[in-house]
């Protein structure tokens, strides 16, 4: 259902360290992928690890090891090795993307150690409602009259059956789209599209993907990558169909020999200072360090754009919380109101 298996980033910054330091110590790339094969657990990593270290020995690059493992690995992290090999410096270049990476994971623990307190919340309440499902249910059978305090038209085994049916469903669509963002599928492009437009969200999104595309054009620029491709690669990087849409027209530009901040000018779709950045920077003719800044700019400002995220998901969870006790409430009253009525007038 969710494709091919690919490489987590956690154990991906791990790799990229640790073959890092060995290269950087003079050790050969056969011998660090031999203790690589060795140290790798789960199924699939050692069928990988395993695959690159025999190509390796058969004299292959570790470039083309990789590609022979197919998209296990991300297409960047395939594209800096090959630079690294090219210029030499692989070991430099490995532990640059280490330290990417591990910033990456910084931020993605910060965002869900700051949400697990409204996503225990939330899971609370559907439990809470999946409870009062079954439980008027059982009610009813000891009582001879079932009485659906949610009105949602669900009571018992049944109606906690449908229930539980439902929440899965919505469970599995949230991992299907954040899996296709992931993974790039274009059916989540339009998904995208609209969250951008959204008042209070559309926002911290956007810096975000700036964030990522920022970081990723540092990363190719100081790896040596020919232009072209490190801006594809960047674009790509950001995951964002407001920007991977702009890939072609971008290239077709800086190949017709505009400057790039002409090629992102034409586009409409990049704001006002990264433009000004872009430009500042081909004039300085300083682009490598002045997007190194860029990328720690919006590294901070996406910390910033987090936290407006984390805090309307909050929101939100209160929002259904609430939602689902006032429903309760006047339910609960009306059904109180309707037996004093049938009482008084029998």
């Amino acid at each position: 259902m969710f494709g091919r298996a690919r490489i987590p980033t956690k154990q991906l910054e791990k790799l990229c360290r640790r073959l890092s330091i060995l290269l950087e110590a003079g050790i050969d790339a056969r011998t660090a992928l031999a203790r690589e094969a060795e140290r790798a657990s789960g199924g699939a990593a050692r069928r990988h690890m395993a695959s690159i270290h025999e190509a390796i020995n058969r004299g292959e690059s570790l470039h083309a090891a990789l590609e022979e493992t197919g998209d296990y690995f991300p297409d960047l992290f395939r594209a800096i090795v090959l630079v690294g090999e090219q210029s030499g410096h692989l070991g430099e270049a490995l532990g640059q993307l280490a330290d990417d990476y591990d910033a990456r994971l910084r931020l993605r623990r910060q965002f869900l150690g700051a949400i697990a307190w409204p996503l225990i919340e939330l899971t609370a309440a559907v439990l809470l409602i999946g409870f009062l499902i079954w439980i008027v249910g059982v009610i009813g059978q000891w009582t001879g009259k079932t009485i659906d305090v949610l009105g949602l038209g669900l009571v018992g085994n049944r109606g906690l059956a449908i229930y539980c049916a439902v929440i899965a469903g919505a469970a599995i669509a949230v991992f299907s789209v954040i899996h296709a963002i992931q993974r790039g599928l274009g059916w989540v492009k339009p998904v995208q599209r609209a969250a951008l437009k959204l008042p209070a969200i559309g926002k911290p999104l956007m810096t975000i993907a700036l964030s990522r595309l920022a970081w990723a054009m540092h990363l190719t620029f100081d790896a040596g990558m020919d232009l072209r491709p490190a801006l594809r690669l960047s674009l790509e990087s950001t995951r964002n169909a407001h920007f991977t849409d702009q890939i072609d027209s971008i290239d077709r530009a800086v190949n017709q020999g505009q400057s790039l901040h002409e090629a992102f000018s034409q586009t409409d779709a990049f704001p006002a200072d990264f433009l000004d950045s872009l430009h500042t920077a081909e004039e300085s003719g300083r682009l490598v360090e002045s997007m190194g800044r860029l990328s720690k700019q919006y590294h901070e400002q996406a910390e910033a754009a987090l936290q407006v995220l984390i805090t309307l998901a909050g929101f939100a969870v209160w929002a259904v919380i609430a939602a689902i006790i006032v429903a309760a409430i006047f339910r609960v009253f009306s059904l109180y109101v309707g037996t004093i009525q049938e009482y008084a007038h029998p």
